[in-house]
């Protein structure tokens, strides 16, 4: 069992609206806090419209229903599963900013919320606008989880480059395979076969190793070519990792806005897998 201490992180908020997408961020949200002893806040984001609500009084009966119903089946679930949680309903027009203001009122710490959206040609671009909107502007780190992805038990794998930034992301993600006792695995990706290319990715991938060593954090590393995104989660599932670690900000472009073109947001449309959004 995971001890507090271990713990990254002490305050755990799981973002749902409790819908078949959510079943995945719903399991994983449940089960870190109970590795990690820590309580869960939960938040239903519930859309509404004043001038809409205006206009037709009846929906917002329909609307506290529908939150009051959801609330309940969270509750009933956090209930079989030993568990106590705080389940809040925030109304907002957008339900991305009535999850980022609850994570701010909460002080959370990692924000848990699903990934909505088709894997294959497409992926890049179906992450879902609620979670990219998000992952950009959370106040904390932010995980975002496939409907059918399981808590991590096989590997972490974190990506790293020459950003400043890419040291805060090897160290968040090997706290997390010390906390669940897994391997490190870190890759660089050179973006040609160049000579420059791949001396700039082996020297990030050899000063992150080499930062990690200094705090008694083992890990192994590769060098890879070709498109960040899809090098990333090919080696995620050549290593049988079924964590990846990424980083909001960097020179590798992660989501520094909700912007489709940037790393992180393809690395999470492609990935079957949770995928750890770090705030650097």
């Amino acid at each position: 069992m995971t001890s507090e201490a271990d713990s990254p992180w002490q305050r755990i908020m799981l973002a749902t609206e409790h819908t078949k997408f959510d079943a995945g961020a719903e399991r994983i949200a449940i089960a870190l806090s109970q590795r990690t002893r820590h309580p869960l806040a939960i938040v239903v984001p519930l859309v509404s419209n004043d001038e809409l609500l205006a206009e037709a009084p009846a929906l917002a009966g329909r609307l506290d229903a529908e939150a009051s119903i959801r609330r309940s089946e969270l509750l009933r679930a956090a209930a079989e599963a030993g568990m106590r949680v705080d389940v809040r309903v925030r109304e907002d027009a957008e339900a991305s900013r009535a999850i980022i203001d609850g994570a701010r009122e909460l002080d959370a710490d990692l924000v848990v919320v699903r990934v909505r959206g088709h894997r294959g040609v497409l992926a890049r671009l179906m992450v879902g606008a609620m979670a990219a909107n998000v992952a950009a502007h959370a106040p904390c780190d932010v995980l975002m989880v496939p409907h059918g992805a399981q808590i991590w038990q096989s590997a972490v794998l974190a990506a790293v480059d020459n950003s400043p930034a890419s040291m805060v992301v090897a160290s968040a993600a090997a706290r997390m395979a010390r906390t669940f006792a897994l391997t490190l695995h870190l890759v660089a990706v050179a973006a040609d076969t160049s000579d420059g290319a791949t001396s700039e990715a082996r020297d990030a991938l050899r000063r992150a190793i080499e930062s990690l060593a200094r705090d008694r954090h083992a890990a192994e590393g590769s060098v890879r070519t070709g498109k960040p995104q899809e090098e990333i989660v090919a080696a995620a599932a050549e290593r049988g990792a079924d964590l990846i670690v990424v980083g909001r900000h960097g020179a590798s472009g992660a989501l520094r806005r909700a912007v489709l073109g940037s790393t992180a947001q393809k690395v999470v449309g492609l990935a079957s897998c949770a995928v750890l959004v770090v705030k650097t």
